[in-house]
């Protein structure tokens, strides 16, 4: 995959070079003529969503502005997520992926969360975490959004929007440094080359190592993209994503206890890597292309049609711990940790096409906004996947010869005194080899109607027809087993309603379902999709002139078809839980130079019937917590601007708070404790071109824990750290 990236960004590179090269000698024809026509590109509609002012739109949204992720220093999706206290973070697969809960439901744990890029699904797939390098802002749509979007997340739907040409020269180069001798430059560079053509060139590189003992990350991206204003109505948009990452497997720290003993963190050091430095790092890469045409039929209607490819890949070795049970030493003695050994070779290609329709008409006294479109994927999940696991332990042999008899089989580390390669590093034999896809057709119609000038009312519902295959390679060719299969139709209705009491006040209700295909299969069939159905009714509102804006908000989802533990050797989907809260975000300014950002969830997320754990077969009772979901979160920051020296000081502070959480879904006894940490930094413009910044991040070095897949894969927080930048605008 890594030729085919390479050809394809020196081929992208070299289009636009040869475009910029055939447009210089008519601009600078053009720029001799005493007068010179200024053709602007105007931002593309996104699809799906038409256009709503935030009174207007009877659901709760959170827009996170390029200029919040500035003030939070946000690089990576996670940083961004956390200005939203209604997404909670969760097993981020070793550091390798993106994966969140909206309003107390995730996806599939042992799946990266989907997320979209302008609309367009993007996120499943084995590309590794997000960078926020070409993102410009990023979008939390609460609640379920299967009635347009199609087969989304049961608690909501997040949205990247990324930078793309515009008609202005304009450029930045960043360079920043900091704490575990992490290195960073970014590139953002965007110019005309014609009248009617512009291109936009974003990348990054990064090399850090960690507060984790012996880990180091190496990551690059380069995003180009081109704005063709075919004709004063119609537009095409390209942008290519490349992006190779190089991480070493981090399943995090363990909590230690004797068997039948209660679990603790905070035994071994933070920083503890249980590993093999000797594994070398997990490689990721993404090749995406996305490819869109936007035409203004009149100023009343438009239409986009719109092509999304992206291939990613996952590779590498990993030494991982062990869970509590038969193969797992440490709860014999609480000193050494017995370790498996895993390859991993994943491949994943996503293909969307949509097409779209949008405008607004009038019947009789009734004004309608009508959005109609259709939409097909085809995501393949192929997996490779070896293992090499050590042998039981016998209970009936002293610690002494146990130890001894399983030390290289087993790969025994010494928690407290670590020595990495102690012996050869195992083959891992065959696990799982396997192809799933995932096909789909939709339909959608949305009609948002103004009764009066006070009610809007909005209904809506999609079409889908989808089919799901599971091919066991494993499996002989002419076995029963081999292929299992699963198709469904299904219809996803919407409704809400919109009271504007005044200009700056709306009441709003919403009801909407949603759907999710399950990965896994039965025998000869595939998992039924996982369900969901939500109502809220809210309060929007905007504050000082419209400077600042607000919503309260009250949900409750529930959420059916939770796949569960093999039952008679076939995987199952009969799981239920709900999920209810209240949710408060206000942000904007408070005076001209102070600017307030205050996000807060309330979340009550627990099983409804009890059934047995998919990953560990463990009965999970009804009301048990969901894992990683915390009952209270909120993140406040306030940015100050005033003038030093004549010159613009930003100083910035900001606080986030996450509740205590179930740390193991199959151990409700097992919690990860609450924290609070704190970020201040400064920015001091030194001239129109050139800023410089600090930032510190942990202020009171607290410990904490971020998420945790089990009680022997938690992931801890980093320790306070530091990082300074210089930018130089051009």
């Amino acid at each position: 995959m890594k030729n085919h990236i390479t050809q394809t960004i020196m081929l992208c590179s070299a289009s636009l070079c040869l475009l910029g090269s055939k447009t210089a000698v008519a601009q600078s024809e053009a720029s001799e003529k005493a007068a010179v026509e200024t053709v602007t590109i105007v931002g593309t509609r996104q699809a799906y969503q038409g256009e709503f002012t935030a009174l207007e739109t009877p659901q709760a949204e959170l827009s996170i502005s390029a200029e919040a992720l500035r003030d939070a220093g946000a690089v990576d999706l996670v940083q961004a997520l956390d200005l939203s206290a209604s997404v909670a973070r969760q097993n981020n697969f070793g550091g390798l992926w993106n994966s969140f809960a909206v309003r107390g439901f995730v996806g599939d744990e042992n799946l990266p969360s989907n997320y979209l890029v302008n609309g367009f699904n993007a996120g499943r797939g084995f590309g590794g975490a997000r960078d926020l390098s070409g993102i410009e802002s990023v979008e939390v749509l609460k609640g379920p959004r299967a009635a347009l979007f199609g087969r989304g997340e049961p608690g909501g739907t997040i949205n990247l929007v990324t930078k793309r040409p515009t008609f202005k020269n304009a450029g930045e180069i960043k360079v920043s440094a900091g704490s575990y001798d992490t290195y960073r430059t970014d590139l953002d560079w965007t110019s005309p080359v014609s009248d009617s053509v512009a291109v936009r060139v974003v990348g990054f590189y990064e090399d850090a190592e960690s507060f984790r003992d012996t880990i180091e990350t190496t990551k690059e991206g380069f995003s180009p993209s081109l704005a063709w204003r075919i004709s004063p109505q119609t537009q095409l948009t390209y942008e290519l994503e490349y992006a190779h990452q190089e991480v070493p497997f981090d399943r995090g720290v363990v909590a230690v206890g004797l068997s039948g003993a209660k679990k603790e963190l905070g035994v071994i050091p933070n920083s503890r890597f249980l590993g093999e430095p000797g594994d070398g790092p997990m490689k990721a890469d993404v090749l995406g292309h996305q490819l869109e045409i936007q035409h203004d039929f009149n100023d009343d209607w438009s239409g986009l049609v719109g092509l999304n490819l992206r291939d990613t890949s996952l590779e590498g070795f990993a030494t991982e711990t062990d869970f509590y049970g038969s193969r797992q030493f440490l709860q014999r003695d609480g000193e050494n940790l017995t370790r498996f050994r895993r390859f991993r070779d994943y491949d994943a290609a996503y293909h969307v096409f949509r097409a779209e329709l949008s405008g607004d008409f009038s019947t009789g006294s009734f004004n309608h906004r009508l959005i109609v479109g259709l939409d097909a994927d085809n995501f393949e999940n192929d997996q490779i996947f070896l293992r090499a696991r050590g042998s039981s332990i016998d209970a009936s042999k002293s610690l002494e010869s146990e130890l001894a008899r399983l030390r290289v089989s087993n790969q025994v580390i010494n928690i407290f005194n670590p020595v990495y390669g102690a012996y050869p590093l195992p083959v891992p034999s065959a696990n799982t080899d396997q192809v799933e896809t995932q096909e789909s057709l939709g339909f959608y119609v949305q009609d948002q109607i103004s009764l009066t000038d006070n009610i809007d009312v909005r209904v809506g519902a999609r079409f889908d027809d989808y089919q799901q295959e599971l091919e066991n390679r494993r499996v002989a060719v002419d076995s029963s087993g081999r292929v299992s299969t699963y198709a469904e139709s299904r219809v996803s209705p919407q409704f809400g309603v919109v009271y504007k009491a005044t200009d700056t006040l709306s009441l709003y209700t919403a009801y909407g379902e949603n759907f999710r295909p399950l990965s896994g299969a039965t025998d000869t069939n595939g998992l039924e999709p996982n369900k969901s159905t939500s109502t809220e009714v809210g309060i929007k509102f905007a504050l000082n002139d419209g400077a600042l804006e607000g919503s309260l908000a009250v949900f409750d989802v529930d959420q059916s078809n939770i796949a569960t533990a093999i039952l008679g050797g076939n995987p199952t989907a009969l799981g239920a839980a709900g999920s209810q809260g209240v949710e408060f975000d206000l942000n904007g300014k408070i005076t001209d130079t102070l600017s307030l950002w205050v996000s807060y969830a309330y979340v009550d997320a627990e099983t409804k019937n009890a059934f047995k754990e998919p990953n560990f077969d463990i009965e999970v009772p009804a009301g048990a917590n969901l894992i990683n979901i915390p009952k209270n979160q909120w993140n406040i920051q306030l940015v100050q601007q005033m003038q030093l020296a004549g010159k613009e000081l930003s100083l910035i502070g900001g606080l986030l708070h996450v509740d205590e959480r179930n740390g193991f879904f199959g151990d409700q006894n097992f919690k990860l404790p609450s924290y609070t940490t704190a970020r201040v930094a400064a920015s001091y413009r030194l001239s129109e071109s050139i800023e410089l910044r600090a930032e510190v991040n942990n202020l009171f070095d607290e410990d904490y824990y971020t998420n945790s897949f089990a009680d022997v894969w938690v992931q801890p927080g980093t320790p306070r750290n530091v990082r300074v930048s210089a930018s130089f605008r051009f």
